[in-house]
């Protein structure tokens, strides 16, 4: 009887302890959905200024229509512009990124550990404390205020990123390519052929990160474009509609547009999620 007792005590602990938990995730899910809800709905919102209503008076799809038409803020331009730097960037970067971490997950070479450990140290500084030498650089190459500098800003540290989709390689058997280096295999092969095909889920975790980075980047994107307007992209070009001269008129125009460039990047993370969670837990053949 004491035995049961015990056992009915510690399930109703454990039923109190689940509710507990259950709710401290409710409110942390309401807090972070919060935000999100209140810039969809002000997206819809009449007025053109801030409001202190949460719930717009009139609805209207005003805004997305000023979006389109306004040739003060050319916003599809920018959207353009921005699909094209980070689909560009990330085929790129994730090729430099898998080919290095397979580099370094398989070959043994001199220099190996120590450039191992400098990628490492590098990984902690924040990119924009170089911004100052990378806009002299691409001053001096000619390729200033234009898409094609951040695309070769994006990619030029992109291999500095290795770090995870190494280690998914390292969890892959070595044997597989022992076994195709007996068949007559060489290393370029069997990564194309018989590793890559097997790395799916750090394939698809590399390309989302690589293409999210440019897709929302503010800090670059405003030092190197300067008033260059034709090629901004969408994350620099709406900061602009919050400016003190342009905020009475296009603050609701501006939620407007941030709902549009948060869409493909959502759906394509739902989408690829999946993928994504065994990218970074490491789902690889193991052995």
């Amino acid at each position: 009887m004491t035995q049961a007792a015990g056992e009915k005590s510690y399930s109703k602990r454990q039923k109190t302890v689940n509710i507990v938990i259950y709710v401290i995730l409710a409110v942390m899910a309401v807090i972070w959905l919060l935000p999100i809800v209140w810039l969809v709905i002000t997206s819809f919102s009449d007025q053109m200024g801030p409001s202190a209503s949460f719930i717009p008076k009139k609805w209207t799809f005003n805004n997305y229509v000023r979006l389109i038409t306004d040739e003060s803020f050319p916003y599809w331009r920018w959207f353009l512009n921005t699909l094209f730097v980070a689909i560009v960037s990330c085929v790129i970067s994730t090729l430099f990124v898998l080919m290095t971490s397979y580099t370094l997950s398989r070959l043994r070479f001199k220099w190996r550990k120590k450039f191992l450990n400098i990628g490492l140290i590098l990984g902690m500084f924040p990119g924009f404390m170089s911004m100052a030498a990378i806009y002299a650089i691409i001053e001096w190459i000619g390729l200033s205020q234009s898409l094609f500098a951040l695309i070769l800003v994006y990619c030029a540290g992109a291999a500095m990123g290795f770090q995870i989709s190494k280690g998914f390689f390292d969890t892959i058997s070595h044997s597989l390519d022992e076994a195709a280096t007996i068949d007559g295999a060489n290393k370029n092969t069997i990564f194309w052929k018989i590793i890559l095909p097997l790395s799916k889920p750090i394939l698809v975790y590399t390309a989302l990160t690589t293409f999210i980075s440019p897709w929302v980047d503010f800090i670059f994107v405003s030092y190197i474009m300067k008033d260059n307007k034709d090629n901004y992209t969408v994350a620099f070009g709406l900061q602009q509609m919050l400016e003190r001269e342009n905020n009475a008129k296009y603050y609701t125009t501006f939620f407007a547009g941030s709902v549009i460039v948060a869409l493909p990047i959502t759906l394509l993370f739902i989408k690829m999620q999946k993928y994504y969670v065994e990218g970074v837990t490491g789902g690889a053949v193991k052995g």
